[in-house]
């Protein structure tokens, strides 16, 4: 199934056991292509599993691959692009909401170039506790490399040019 530019999604994010880990209540379709789906969320409201909310405090241009083992949110702020990037299942869409599966581990790029890898300690316990395959540690070893390969080579979308002009069409369709 495929989403329509436009369309307002919900985003859900589970965990290996299969259980809930976070929903965003929308985003705002801008681009489906084969390899993702791009999707912003500007002030959006994200429920936890534990059912806390929270307001998303800026505006992101998210990308859900569809092949990758990885999804990457740009965060547009004042001082720059900042980019986190979770290590998951590749993402589909089923009428209802873009789903993948997180697999803790996460990386985050800073506008200078730094990047550090979090949540290493939390993907060692939820890898016991859920009984990880090994595949999945090699699968998350690849999408750490093939992330820090790419932004090393500004390839989409580690560039401000497909973030902008992503985010400017989310501003001329919805405004």
């Amino acid at each position: 199934m495929k989403t329509r530019v436009g369309d307002l999604v919900y985003i859900q994010s589970y965990k290996h056991d299969g259980s809930l880990h976070r929903t965003w209540v929308k985003g705002f379709v801008v681009e489906e292509t084969e390899e993702y789906i791009a999707a912003i969320t500007n002030k959006t409201w994200v429920v936890e599993a534990d059912k806390r909310k929270w307001l998303t405090r800026e505006p992101a241009v998210c990308f859900f691959y569809k092949k990758e083992w990885f999804n990457i949110i740009a965060m547009i702020r004042k001082s720059g692009l900042y980019y986190y990037c979770n290590i998951a299942s590749p993402s589909i869409y089923d009428g209802e909401a873009i789903k993948n599966i997180d697999y803790d581990l996460d990386i985050k790029f800073y506008p200078n170039g730094y990047y550090e890898i979090l949540d290493k300690d939390e993907y060692r316990d939820h890898k016991k506790k859920m009984e990880y395959p090994k595949e999945i540690d090699v699968l998350g070893k690849e999408a750490l490399d093939i992330l820090i390969r790419h932004h090393k080579k500004s390839k989409i979308p580690f560039n401000s040019e497909k973030v902008d002009e992503l985010y400017q069409k989310y501003l001329d369709l919805s405004g």
